[in-house]
């Protein structure tokens, strides 16, 4: 992939608005190609795998492909194992992908190329502040804290492995019209500022791999979790500065558990086993207001998801950002039951 023809140094784009709207959408005779990109910092719990579901139904639907992409390039918090135990869960509940998986730390030189290609065009700067400065200086937007700028006009001289890079990001404002939630707009400077894109480990930003993956591996609509739906107009910047074409997204309710805290790993979610594969499939069916019967529960997770494709009902999925995981004794206690066998 190369990024498309620069225009004025240090501009992205000279529009007043960057975004999707539906006629940017796949509605040519192009292929069906979606993805799913679970972080290895430990095995799939209900909601990561109702994303998976989820992706893979509207992907499956209309017999397309699906990708797997493995987002490791955090090495602290990413390893081989979870890796492993990942694509056993996946296979196990009968979600196969379409070729090898894409694993984003054997990705690290194209991520550099962009961002090197982003330096020279002047779209990006580095910048020495802490979080605690950021968050001390920056002011509170409507979706968080917004970078203060400090950086911008530069600072005195530092190792270069000791600075991050952050997005210089244009005026205007930017919209996404997404397929599940429809429209969302915010001012760029006044609600989401200059963001980081390499961190001062050296690391590069989920936003600029994320970004550069969707549109290197030919994605044509991104399903994920409704956690997300802000950081989609991040990438839609970044694609904007690298002059490529906006994507298409799609995102779904996550999923709550019973004190009203998303489904994680740092609150504990318990792995979805794939001992229970149709139980968890079926569950998160009738979260996501399918109506699949309940005796298919008992059938195998080939037989559920068959029913699933052929039954899938997107305009069913529930509006709300989030969706209360109904207590459920019998499939919860199964479920811990055997992840300490997991762990």
């Amino acid at each position: 992939m190369e990024p498309g023809e620069p225009t004025e140094k240090g501009v992205i784009r000279s529009v007043t608005h960057i975004g999707t709207n539906r006629k940017h959408m796949t509605k040519d005779a192009r292929p069906y190609i979606g993805r799913f990109a679970p972080t290895p910092s430990g095995p799939l719990h209900l909601g990561s795998l109702s994303t998976a579901l989820a992706s893979w139904l509207f992907a499956r639907k209309v017999k397309g492909e699906w990708f797997l992409r493995i987002d490791d390039l955090d090495t602290l918090r990413c390893r081989n194992s979870h890796i492993t135990r990942i694509l056993k869960q996946l296979e196990g509940h009968g979600l196969w992908w379409n070729g090898a998986p894409y694993c984003q730390s054997r990705r690290v030189d194209l991520y550099h190329d962009m961002l090197s290609w982003l330096k020279t065009e002047g779209l990006v700067y580095s910048c020495v502040c802490t979080r605690i400065t950021s968050r001390r200086e920056g002011a509170i937007g409507q979706d968080g804290p917004i970078y203060s700028g400090r950086c911008r006009k530069g600072f005195p001289s530092i190792s270069p492995e000791r600075v991050a890079y952050r997005l210089r990001a244009p005026s205007g404002r930017i919209f996404l019209d997404d397929r599940h939630f429809g429209y969302l707009e915010r001012d760029i400077g006044r609600d989401i500022g200059d963001f980081i894109v390499r961190r001062t480990d050296g690391v590069i930003g989920y936003y600029l791999a994320s970004a550069i993956d969707e549109h290197d591996m030919g994605i044509t609509e991104v399903v994920r979790g409704a956690d997300l739906l802000l950081s989609s107009l991040r990438h839609q910047l970044i694609l904007a500065a690298l002059q490529l074409p906006p994507t298409s997204y799609r995102h779904v309710p996550i999923i709550l558990n019973g004190i009203g805290a998303k489904l994680s790993k740092q609150n504990g979610a318990p792995p979805a086993h794939e001992n229970n594969a149709s139980a968890n499939l079926t569950r998160i069916l009738r979260l996501f207001a399918q109506r699949p019967p309940p005796d298919l529960a008992r059938a195998t997770p080939k037989i559920v998801l068959e029913w699933a494709i052929q039954h899938w009902k997107p305009d069913r999925i529930p509006k709300s950002l989030e969706i209360p995981l109904t207590p459920n004794r019998k499939i919860s206690a199964h479920l811990l039951s055997n992840s300490s066998a997991v762990q």
